[in-house]
């Protein structure tokens, strides 16, 4: 299965996840801190890390939905809306967090939001299970990225050293 959206023959959304993702951490933690009594100016930081994060996610779903067209129906199909319904689920409840903080003019954090973050991340670590899952089964019948064989269309010469 070949990916429609590529850089250099490399699938662009597994790329796109990394970044909502270790936004959506990174606003988690200038949350924990603001609610545990950091600096006041922590808890609005967070919050547009949150918004970046959430744009950065669009980006992201709709680069799984383009790539969605061309899954088989089979297993592979099943884990990828899998993976795009939960990576949507996690980007949800952070906008449910973003969009309550709003209307405050301040914008800090408090304990329920912190929770719905943790919540939200937590469901994030099944998407990054089941994104890894996705990659094996792309990726299955390809070498092994590790081994020597993935370099070698024909079996690897030895090159012996000079006497």
């Amino acid at each position: 299965m070949q990916s429609r959206l590529r850089v250099q023959g490399h699938p662009i959304q597994p790329m796109l996840v990394t970044f909502p993702f270790g936004l959506f951490v990174s606003a988690t933690v200038f949350d924990l801190t603001d609610v545990a009594g950091g600096p006041v100016f922590l808890g609005e930081v967070g919050y547009w890390t949150g918004v970046a994060a959430l744009f950065a996610a669009a980006l992201t779903v709709v680069a799984g939905m383009v790539d969605l067209w061309d899954v088989p129906g089979d297993r592979t199909r099943r884990t990828a809306i899998a993976f795009n319904l939960v990576n949507a689920a996690m980007a949800g409840m952070f906008l449910v967090a973003c969009l309550v903080r709003a209307h405050s003019p301040e914008r800090g954090a408090t304990a329920a939001i912190l929770v719905t973050e943790l919540v939200a991340l937590a469901v994030g670590g099944v998407g990054v299970r089941l994104g890894a899952r996705l990659m094996r089964q792309f990726d299955s019948g390809r070498a092994d990225a590790g081994s020597l064989d993935a370099f070698a269309a024909s079996p690897v010469d030895i090159v012996r050293p000079r006497p």
